[in-house]
């Protein structure tokens, strides 16, 4: 047989044949062509010859099925007769698959009515129950086969048997002949609704008394099987709503993930346990945890009720927490505010303030040594601190009211001023302290007791009011009482013995100046 390449050089040598001698050319190459797959054939027998004599000598093996395998394949083929064989053969009736499922059950669901005869009269469990707790009642009333239905209640199918999901097989018929019948069945049998609650609260039942155990012997309840679910994965899957709480209570973890990355509030939202849902969520279980294949809760939810019961769950849940955040930043802030630059201010402004209260009683005594040091007629007699001078800073161009009543003699002594009393040809120099005669500030005896208790921010308060309710710039007030200068309210600073010290105000030394060539008697300082 020519090879590919030697076919494709032949090509321009055919094209220039002639008719008759590319006809010759073609019956050549195929002589060519079968003696080479003859010589290929031969080669070949002779190979499987040899393969057959090596067979030979050596044991033949056969396959051999499970007997499980065998009976479900035969019972599916609906072969009456194989199953008749294999049940003969001592292989028991209730052999089952990796999901539980008995040949009884597949017969329930294929309506094989013979099978279902032979596996019965074989022995075979009429209330077997698969992976999912289904019987073979449950099978063959969701299919609606009825003369099944009636054959397994005459072998003692248990009426209130209860599925994984909680169904009972009623639950699950929906051909009404068959319902009929197992509602006919259930009557007569004394079933009532009491009874039927009963059964449903079962498997819950006998699962809290296990977790009661559990937690008396301090076990883990977050212990995983070989596949990861731990008890609260089962309890949400099964909408066990009880026992679901009764593992909270005691601390069990809704973040547990088995193996295929579910959460328990995976498994309630795929089995549409809408209380479990809201059950889980309540105590912090994730919305939005994923899988392994990166699924949430909500992608793995068949239900479209639990899927916007979900939905809304998690806008809740988001709306919480975007409320959380603007508080925690709004506190975050205000604590910034007061626990840095606060506090710093807090700190200086008390130093401050003991400093400025220091540089003030430094100045007053310094002051009140000059005003001593600078009045001859008073040097021989002390003077007690209630009969000090009361002295102010006054910016020139004021003017200082004066007051009547409260003061001995109607009149107060002026501030920074002339005494009272002096005539025109005596000066005085502006800025010196008048020193006050003994005893000259005395006041009511009743109100003397009230400003006793006065504080020394009452007195500043006080002296401060007083210099508002004087005389405006530019009048001129004489310095004798009279009716018409007299004002109709009292004084605002009373000046008595027992007021005690005199205010803390702030002094400035006494500044010598030439005497003035006229001195005028005035209250308006020069």
């Amino acid at each position: 047989m020519a090879e590919h390449s030697e076919l494709l050089a032949e090509m321009p040598l055919v094209g220039r044949m002639t008719t008759h001698e590319r006809l010759r050319h073609a019956h050549k190459r195929r002589g060519q062509q079968l003696k080479k797959w003859a010589q290929c054939e031969k080669e070949a027998q002779g190979k499987r010859a040899k393969l057959h004599r090596r067979s030979t000598n050596r044991p033949t093996k056969r396959i051999r099925f499970p007997d499980n395998v065998r009976l479900l394949e035969a019972a599916s083929r609906n072969d009456a007769q194989e199953v008749g064989q294999l049940l003969q053969e001592g292989i028991s009736a209730d052999l089952y698959n990796e999901d539980g499922l008995t040949a009884l059950h597949q017969c329930c669901i294929d309506d094989y009515a013979e099978v279902v005869t032979l596996l019965l009269e074989a022995g075979g469990t009429v209330n077997a129950c698969d992976s999912e707790l289904w019987t073979p009642l449950h099978a063959a009333a969701t299919c609606g086969h009825l003369h099944l239905v009636q054959q397994l209640i005459q072998h003692g199918a248990d009426l209130m048997a209860v599925n994984a999901d909680g169904n009972m097989p009623y639950d699950l018929c929906e051909d009404e002949v068959t319902l009929e019948c197992l509602e006919t069945a259930m009557a007569q049998q004394g079933v009532t609704q009491e009874k039927i609650d009963e059964s449903r609260m079962a498997t819950e039942r006998l699962m809290v008394e296990d977790i009661e155990k559990l937690v008396e012997a301090k076990s883990d309840l977050n212990s995983q099987n070989e596949v990861g679910a731990c008890l609260l994965h089962v309890a949400a899957a099964n909408g066990f709503s009880e026992a679901a709480e009764l593992l909270l209570t005691h601390k069990a973890r809704v973040d547990v993930r088995d193996s295929d990355g579910w959460e328990p509030l995976h498994a309630a939202a795929c089995w549409g346990q809408v209380h479990m849902v809201e059950i889980l969520v309540g105590h912090g279980a994730n919305l939005n945890a994923r899988s392994t294949l990166d699924e949430t809760p909500i992608d793995v939810c068949g239900d479209e009720d639990v899927r916007s019961k979900l939905l809304e769950l998690k806008h809740q849940r988001d709306a919480v927490l975007r409320s959380q955040d603007r508080h925690r930043s709004a506190l975050q802030r205000r604590t910034s505010s007061a626990g840095s630059r606060g506090k710093v201010v807090r700190k200086v402004s008390v130093t401050e303030r003991s400093n400025l209260y220091r540089r003030e009683h430094r100045d007053e005594a310094r002051a009140w040594h000059q005003a001593v040091g600078t009045t001859p007629d008073d040097e021989s007699e002390p003077q007690s601190p209630t009969a000090r001078n009361l002295t102010a800073d006054v910016p020139q161009g004021s003017e200082v009211g004066v007051g009547s009543s409260g003061w001995a003699g109607g009149e107060p002594p002026l501030l920074n001023g002339a005494a009272p009393g002096a005539g025109e040809g005596q000066e005085q120099g502006e800025g010196t302290p008048a020193p006050l005669e003994p005893g000259s500030c005395q006041g009511s005896g009743e109100l003397a007791r009230d400003l006793s208790h006065h504080t020394l921010a009452d007195l500043k308060r006080q002296r401060a009011a007083s210099k508002l309710q004087r005389g405006l710039p530019g009048e001129e007030l004489p310095i004798g009482g009279g009716p018409d200068t007299t004002p109709s309210h009292p004084p605002s600073v009373y000046c008595t013995p027992a007021s005690g010290d005199p205010p803390l105000v702030r002094f400035k030394e006494p500044v010598e100046e030439a005497p003035s060539e006229k001195s005028h008697r005035c209250c308006r300082m020069m």
